[in-house]
């Protein structure tokens, strides 16, 4: 099995601590067509062998703000203010998860958006989210 990036990702722009252990995520594109990629290894896994629903939440969550913060010049600061999400199938040892965004809308304080988290071409994860705006850059 290999551990690395699907074709056309690389290692994520932007990173934490949190982020550093839960991934590795890749990245390819920026704004609206930003994609966040995953290949799911071992410490991705749940009881039942398949990748945890914490780990799939933690990727939508990051493909919603990052595509938001990137989509507008200079990128915008948010931070999460509401996540909901739907599983509609599973990631196994192996997988490369990826992700697809519209963002519906980027106001002054409130920002809106939807992903979809799919292996190859079956939507695993459908999630969506509201993003408080900061009127300060991000960094």
């Amino acid at each position: 099995m290999t551990i690395d990036a699907a074709e056309g990702f690389t290692a994520l722009f932007r990173s934490s601590p949190f982020l550093d252990r839960t991934g590795p995520f890749y990245s390819r594109g920026q704004g609206e067509s930003l994609s966040i990629g995953l290949r799911v290894l071992d410490h991705h896994l749940n009881a039942r062998g398949l990748a945890h629903g914490g780990v799939l939440l933690t990727m939508a969550d990051i493909a919603l703000g990052y595509a938001m913060a990137t989509s507008e010049n200079p990128p915008i600061s948010a931070v999460t203010s509401h996540l909901s999400a739907d599983f509609a199938g599973s990631a196994r040892l192996g997988d490369c998860v990826e992700s697809r965004v519209d963002i519906q809308k980027i106001g002054r304080t409130l920002s809106f958006a939807n992903v979809y988290l799919l292996v190859g071409d079956s939507r695993i994860v459908r999630a969506s989210g509201v993003f408080a705006v900061s009127q300060t850059q991000s960094q």
